[in-house]
């Protein structure tokens, strides 16, 4: 089968096609024929062995990958369930964490994977995983979020972004999204209230107060971000991180730890959701909640399996519109 591998931690350019062995189903596993994969800052993170910390505690590889091929979330139909999997059939529709998933077909534990709603695209199915959960446990499980409270989502174009603005909505919420001024509109359209163009206007200056930010960037330092919160108010820091960092993501949360204990203010660390943790549930609720009309993919740009290189780059340069997708044929 074709997929996309890296041999070395590098940029982009290090990925390669290549043809590999198509993936077994072992016991309560899974072998989904890949339709469509979504690209995350999780990909490149992993492409890079970025933060170094990471490869010391395992979950990267110490001198080259841990997974051979990239990615993570995937959108396609079953080929083949191992033993012990119930409930899933070849030929369904499915959606979930399928590491390997930039490749004709890949492997995993079948609680990582759930139905595609109706009348969705595999395009559209791919772009939920990482993306969606990880806006859920941001505005729902980490931050809270009630009605009528203000919500401020910076990055509100992007990949978490755009759900997350959609979920503080449909929660009641008074929402502002920070974005491009390209974005505006789209912002607009998924629920915010206001609409801040970053290039013009800085959140941070303390004129307005929120009870929560979701803050998906990091381009803002951590005192600076307390002043855009009330006294009691939430901070939730999604990862962030650019290449070449030493700490990164581990780094900022020790931080926010340690702030957190000595204000009133409640400072929590959300790193994107990954196949850790209670993945299962978090997957039925974004697809419940899509299936209800009540959250909507927003899909930027497409790429072939060919180009995943160039989607990566496309999504490591931040400046991607909604997600990021692989089409697989």
């Amino acid at each position: 089968m074709k997929a996309v591998v890296q041999e070395r931690f590098g940029p982009p350019d290090s990925l390669r096609l290549r043809d590999v062995d198509q993936p077994r189903a072992g016991t309560g596993q899974v072998l989904v024929r890949v339709r469509a994969a979504a690209v995350n800052p999780y990909d490149w993170h992993m492409l890079r062995g970025d933060p170094y910390a990471a490869r010391l505690l395992g979950g990267m590889g110490l001198t080259r990958p841990k997974s051979r091929v990239a990615g993570l979330d995937a959108a396609g139909v079953v080929e083949r369930v191992g033993a012990d999997v119930r409930g899933l059939s070849p030929g369904d529709p499915v959606l979930g964490f399928c590491p390997g998933a930039f490749a004709e077909y890949a492997c995993t534990s079948a609680p990582l994977l759930v139905p595609v709603p109706s009348d969705l695209t595999f395009e559209q199915a791919a772009a939920l995983p990482v993306g969606a959960v990880t806006a859920l446990r941001g505005i729902r499980t980490v931050g809270r979020v009630r009605s009528g409270q203000r919500v401020l989502v910076n990055g509100a174009g992007g990949g978490v972004g755009t759900f997350a603005v959609q979920i503080a909505a449909l929660l009641e919420a008074e929402v502002t999204g920070v974005c491009s001024a390209r974005n505006a509109d789209l912002v607009r359209s998924l629920g915010a209230a206001h609409v801040l163009d970053y290039a013009r206007e800085d959140f941070t200056d303390g004129r307005e107060r929120y009870d929560v930010v979701l803050d998906n960037v990091g381009n803002h330092p951590l005192v600076r971000l307390r002043r855009a919160l009330t006294p009691a108010g939430v901070l939730v820091a999604n990862g962030g991180g650019s290449p070449g960092r030493v700490f990164g993501a581990i780094g900022a949360t020790l931080k926010l730890a340690a702030v957190d204990t000595v204000t009133r203010q409640r400072l929590r660390p959300i790193l994107p959701a990954t196949p850790d943790g209670p993945a299962h549930e978090d997957l039925l609720a974004v697809a419940a909640l899509v299936e209800a009309g009540q959250l909507t993919p927003v899909v930027g740009r497409t790429f072939a399996l060919a180009d995943a290189a160039e989607a990566v780059r496309h999504v490591e340069e931040g400046h991607a519109r909604g997600k990021t997708v692989i089409t697989v044929s």
